[in-house]
């Protein structure tokens, strides 16, 4: 018997034993009934015979077993998509939505195994059914995913948001504790408070930057007519003043003025900037070059330091990424890795580039700005 036919045959067979499987899932299975247990199995399993009895070049079966089979034209997700979606909603983890096709394919084998004796099962069918069932797991998997990164998306969206009231009222207390001219005790604390604030603000401000990236919404920005000599000089002012150790040369070439969104840059900046001093050379200068097009201002950012290998800078505007010496670190200046994440969103949101290069002389991240959009 094909294997195929034995599915369709016993549809029921298989479906219960799918079920009793799935009620072990716990606790997500705990309260569920038998129609939201067999969630989309049997369109599954319907599926995978249509898919036994179409036939197939070898390139066609080999991509299918890589979860790269052709996208559907006729319905906006598979069967196999819609399973692994509402498992993500009723609270399932991704090791037991691969559990489930782990014991569909075994159940499945031994039954038409035990169905076709004495004959031997026909071997090219045991291939087949093998790719089909990758390629629903790759997609169950894939929308399991997708749902879970963006409920995740969301909640830190909900919760950078509502921390913003909180944080400004102690913030707001801070900066009157300071006016009232108090003890030095009292006048420390509040500027402890303050600076604590400040960083705090600084780290809500990226996490809601960056969860707007991922939930496709990009950086939000307001354009106005701007000129980067007085914004480049106020920004990297503030930074000297937190970081005095460090030189940091600005240099302007031309004509400076666009339509940009002026606090954005500024942060672009900072972000670039405060890399460099990290990363950089301690004892050597960080420069800041501008220089202006005719329809375009270009700037960089450069630091003497140890070269960046090309793999790191591959990957150097992923988020949460860092050094090879920091990866996987919340460091003492309380930086999350989204810094250059941030950096190179800001660009896109105003139509330019950003790129960067190393060597043993130097590290240098080139921006280009369009002055309109």
């Amino acid at each position: 018997m094909r294997l195929a036919d034995f599915i369709l045959r016993d549809m029921e067979t298989i479906l219960g034993q799918w079920e009793a499987f799935a009620l072990t899932l716990l606790p997500a299975a705990a309260n569920m009934k038998s129609l939201a247990l067999r969630d989309h199995a049997q369109q599954i399993l319907e599926a995978v015979a249509r898919d036994l009895s179409t036939a197939q070049t070898r390139e066609a079966q080999r991509e299918k077993s890589l979860g790269r089979a052709p996208k559907l034209t006729d319905a906006p997700e598979t069967a196999a998509q819609a399973h692994g979606h509402l498992r993500a909603r009723s609270g399932f983890e991704l090791n037991q939505l691969a559990a489930e096709f782990r014991a569909l394919r075994a159940s499945v084998l031994r039954l038409w195994m035990d169905a076709c004796q004495p004959e031997a099962p026909h071997p090219d069918d045991i291939i087949r059914f093998n790719e089909a069932i990758d390629q629903a797991l790759a997609e169950s998997v894939s929308f399991f995913s997708a749902h879970v990164e963006q409920a995740r998306n969301l909640l830190l969206g909900m919760l950078g948001h509502d921390m913003r009231s909180p944080l400004q009222t102690i913030q707001m207390t801070a900066a009157y504790l300071a006016r009232l001219n108090a003890d030095d005790e009292v006048s420390q604390a509040a500027s402890r408070m303050i600076h604590s604030g400040a960083r705090m603000q600084a780290l809500l401000d990226d996490i809601l930057d960056f969860n707007r990236t991922k939930l496709g919404l990009g950086i939000n920005i307001s354009p106005t007519n701007v000129d980067l000599a007085n914004l480049f000089a106020d920004e990297l002012n503030l930074v000297r003043a937190a970081h005095p150790d460090h030189q940091i040369d600005l240099v302007m070439v031309g004509d400076s003025q666009g339509v940009w969104d002026g606090r954005r840059l500024q942060q672009l900046l900072g972000n670039l900037v405060l890399n460099a001093i990290k990363y950089g050379t301690p004892d050597a200068p960080v420069k800041v070059i501008v220089s202006g097009a005719e329809a375009e201002v270009y700037f960089e950012v450069k630091n003497s330091g140890d070269a960046i290998d090309q793999q790191t800078l591959n990957r150097i505007f992923d988020p949460l990424r860092r050094g090879p010496d920091q990866e996987n670190k919340y460091d003492q200046d309380g930086n999350l890795g989204l810094g250059l994440h941030i950096a190179r969103e800001v660009v896109k949101a105003h139509g330019g580039d950003i790129e960067a290069r190393s060597d043993e002389a130097e590290t240098v991240f080139a921006v280009r700005l369009p002055r309109r959009k």
